[in-house]
């Protein structure tokens, strides 16, 4: 080849580095394009089973490598990646669900899948009905010819019940109706979704889709957004593809590297943030202006026994070889919990109490490393008010890495100061 002009050698350069380098992160690989060697490469690469590349959207050795960790923590066979936890729910209810169809979703479902449901879902034919989380009885009843797709919620957003999620994913199963699980709380180290009896095995009692915001607890650092949907099903996972490639969803490979930084200490963290919020939610349970404390790790909150039946040790008992042997002695229960203050106080004096707090910021999501607090009007999220939990204003508490002991005397002062 003639001598090329520096612009077009800048291109076309010649030199490759070696590809011999190993180093404790994964590289970051960011293309739309992508090579191939001959066009038979070209029209044969198939990138649904992670053998080939074809174009950036459909996979680079960093997502696949991703999506492949996050299997190996959760329990799943495969695993897509999309740009939010949302649009992991997303993606499940536009791969299943057609004009004509019914999902179900429980009452304390997460806020946006409700308002999915309840908008585009809608407007595209797909009819919604929402049943009592705590009542299998009522989901039994709920589940009708139409009826394609179930979507659970372990705990339930803000109140924090725990359902017999063992008794639904059976129900749903003698049922012949696809369950999905949103699995943000759990993140795979509460318990697997994916084989939750107590048998264990080729048999054993698991949901069919796994979703999960990596925004919280992969990630961990408030900073990057993303979700995964799941399955060990292949026929499931050929439809979830497939939308998943037709729907152009993918994310951004820097972001995905992030995310595989996180992961090893993603345990470390979990734990931490559990063990903060449990010491600060039984500590709230003694304050006079508070009368009811949601968090599934005390005895007294909605569904404590559901919780004990998946999430310790006494329930599953399973080696996860990426996370550790088995689970704390007491399980896990992550960095949530919700207080109910006192029906007499006004909602500008709750207000005022959350903005009084200093290390507490208001601020949406959670798992990350700053604590934060959020008012909520529960009647305007609930078709009724939830049986179990005590009438009043609802707080929800994220618990940071700061101390405990510093957070307790920050909700101190505000309990002093406000209310």
């Amino acid at each position: 080849m003639e001598s090329l002009k520096k612009t077009t050698s800048l291109i076309h350069h010649p030199y490759r580095a070696p590809v011999e380098f190993e180093a404790p992160q994964v590289a970051t690989h960011k293309a739309s394009t992508v090579f191939f060697p001959s066009v038979k490469a070209m029209t044969s690469r198939d990138w649904k089973d992670k053998s080939g590349y074809t174009y950036g959207l459909h996979g680079t050795p960093t997502t696949f490598t991703l999506e492949e960790r996050l299997c190996a923590i959760e329990g799943g066979l495969h695993c897509m990646l999309v740009p939010s936890g949302l649009a992991a729910i997303a993606l499940v209810n536009l791969a299943l669900l057609g004009s004509g169809d019914e999902v179900l979703l429980p009452d304390n479902v997460y806020g946006p899948s409700k308002s999915l449901a309840q908008a585009e879902l809608q407007h595209w034919g797909i009819s919604h009905r929402f049943y009592n989380p705590m009542d299998v009885n009522d989901l039994a009843l709920k589940i009708s010819s139409s009826t394609r797709l179930v979507w659970l919620e372990a705990p339930g957003s803000i109140t924090m019940e725990f359902p017999d999620l063992l008794a639904q994913v059976q129900l749903c199963r003698d049922k012949g109706v696809c369950c999905a699980l949103d699995n943000t709380w759990g993140a795979g180290l509460a318990f697997n979704a994916f084989d939750l009896s107590p048998q264990h095995g080729p048999h054993s009692l698991g949901v069919d889709i796994s979703v999960h915001a990596l925004t919280k607890y992969p990630s961990g650092g408030g900073d990057v957004l993303m979700g995964s949907v799941m399955t060990r099903d292949s026929d499931l996972a050929t439809r979830l593809k497939l939308s998943h490639m037709r729907l152009g969803l993918m994310v951004g490979a820097n972001d995905a590297e992030s995310v595989l930084r996180s992961l090893p200490s993603m345990a470390v963290r979990y734990r931490a943030q559990d063990l903060c919020a449990r010491h600060l939610a039984q500590w709230c349970q003694s304050q006079k202006q508070v009368v009811q404390v949601l968090h599934p790790a005390l005895p007294n909150s909605p569904g404590h026994a559901h919780w004990l039946r998946v999430c310790t040790p006494q329930a599953h008992g399973h080696l996860n070889p990426l996370v550790q042997s088995v689970p704390p002695e007491d399980g896990w229960a992550a960095a949530l919990f919700s207080i109910v203050l006192d029906p007499r106080f006004t909602v500008d004096q709750v207000n005022h109490f959350c903005e009084s707090l200093n290390l507490f910021r208001l601020g949406y999501s959670w798992a990350g490393p700053i604590s934060l607090v959020v008012p909520y009007q529960l009647n305007a999220l609930r078709s009724n008010w939830p049986d179990l939990v005590i009438r009043g204003h609802v707080v929800r508490f994220s618990i940071g890495l700061e101390s405990e002991i510093d957070l307790q005397h920050d909700l101190q002062q505000a309990f002093n100061l406000c209310l």
